[in-house]
């Protein structure tokens, strides 16, 4: 049988729409079961937390479960990795990180391009790190922990939740641009760091401010500085290590991503409620309590972001030539 000009024509057009059509529907449906947020990282840490927080917005608000799935290891590669081979129907979500920026320089035999193979979703916080040591230890600020480094080198250790994330890499610039050598301790999460400060087994940690502010506030760590451009609103008496070190920033970020080729109108989707949960005042002021700021960013403002983070970090691991540990 032979199909007229005009009839293949017509079901030429009704083939080329059906899939913009079954796309929307099918985000006018979403969540139809419950969505996983994988995390790289250990339960307890700044990651978790927000991811937690966040995720209890999103069941909230989409009538399904949002269950954060803690998968550490290789410096949130392996959680990543995990994702960006998840079907792309927006029931697996990355919690991304700073680490992500930086992984994509540091470890050369990646199994992805994270800037190719994600879909950026929207950003979640943004917050100084705290450079923060054991009451013991004999600084009681940054000039004097220069000095002490300096005079002992090789001597202090430094945590962070491993290779790679914002607390080692805070760490690096650190000593690039303060002219002292540490020794890099990694962990499998920031918790387990931190556990291991507050114990005395290391003697420095620059950790996210939501898993450690309290015990700054309580006097079982000691802040020395903040690692943003300006002071913490969370700890506005407390310098930043730019007063002492000018032009250094290291903060750390945390938002959503999605595998590619994620229909535009699921990333639109979650990307909103998200940002609707910035607005919330009960969990913006969950965040102040936290020491974190909302970081409200379109998805392709989060995914310049991410671009830019990816260069930015990426020199500081050429000009230290750091390896994975």
């Amino acid at each position: 049988m032979t199909l007229s000009r005009r009839r293949f024509l017509y079901l030429t057009a009704g083939a080329v729409s059906l899939p913009a059509a079954s796309r929307f529907a099918l985000a006018q449906a979403y969540p139809s079961r419950p969505v996983r947020i994988i995390v790289g990282f250990g339960a307890g840490g700044a990651p978790d937390i927000l991811a937690r927080l966040i995720g209890q917005w999103l069941s909230e608000r989409l009538g399904q479960q949002f269950i954060v799935e803690n998968r550490p290891g290789a410096g949130s590669n392996i959680a990543t990795e995990a994702v960006v081979h998840a079907p792309a129907d927006g029931h697996t979500l990355l919690l991304a990180s700073m680490g992500n920026a930086v992984n994509a320089t540091l470890y050369g035999n990646l199994n992805y391009d994270f800037l190719r193979d994600i879909a950026p979703v929207a950003g979640i916080s943004r917050e100084p790190l705290g450079m923060e040591v054991h009451p013991s230890f004999p600084a009681r600020s940054v000039p004097e922990f220069i000095a002490y480094a300096k005079a002992n080198p090789g001597k202090i250790s430094y945590a962070s939740a491993g290779s790679g994330t914002s607390l080692h890499m805070a760490g690096e610039l650190f000593k690039m641009m303060a002219g002292v050598d540490m020794v890099h301790v990694p962990y499998r999460s920031s918790a387990a760091a931190l556990t291991d400060l507050l114990g005395g087994q290391v003697q420095m940690l620059f950790s996210p401010l939501p898993s450690s502010i309290e015990y700054i506030r309580t006097g079982r760590l000691r802040a020395l500085a903040t690692t943003g451009a300006a002071r913490s609103g969370a700890l506005p008496d407390t310098p930043i290590v730019g007063d002492f070190l000018p032009s250094y920033e290291a903060s750390a970020w945390y938002g959503v991503c999605a595998p590619k080729n994620t229909s535009a109108e699921i990333v639109d989707k979650v990307n909103k409620e998200i940002d609707a949960g910035l607005a919330d005042t009960k969990l913006k002021a969950r965040f102040a309590e936290l020491g974190s700021a909302p970081f409200v960013a379109s998805p392709s403002e989060f995914g310049k972001h991410l671009a830019e983070q990816t260069e930015k970090w990426g020199r500081v691991v050429k000009a230290a030539n750091l390896k994975p540990e």
